[in-house]
């Protein structure tokens, strides 16, 4: 009888797993792909920041690099041409200039 139960189990279906492989690939091409283009688009950015260049910072302050180290950045912010220094990785955005839209 015990044998015979044996005999009866079915062997574990691979199968019943596709559907979570699948959401499983979906989340990484839809999620995870973008996130790790995204970073090494910010880490380019951030890398090629030279003085002239007009940024944002992630705090929302807007204004042109007077000099840039390695770690940090010096921001002359209008109206009153005021220096802010900066660590490098507060700069959200680089501002493209109006005439090269």
């Amino acid at each position: 009888m015990l044998f015979s139960l044996i005999l009866q189990q079915q062997a574990f279906d691979f199968r019943l797993l596709l559907p979570y492989v699948l959401i499983a690939l979906v989340f990484y091409f839809m999620l995870f792909m973008p996130m790790q283009k995204q970073k090494k688009r910010q880490a380019e950015m951030l890398k090629n920041l030279k003085s002239g260049d007009v940024v944002t910072t992630t705090g929302g302050i807007t204004g042109t690099i007077v000099s840039a180290d390695e770690d940090t950045i010096v921001l002359r912010v209008k109206p009153d041409n005021v220096k802010l220094q900066f660590a490098r990785s507060a700069v959200g955005a680089l501002v493209v200039p109006e005439d090269k839209k």
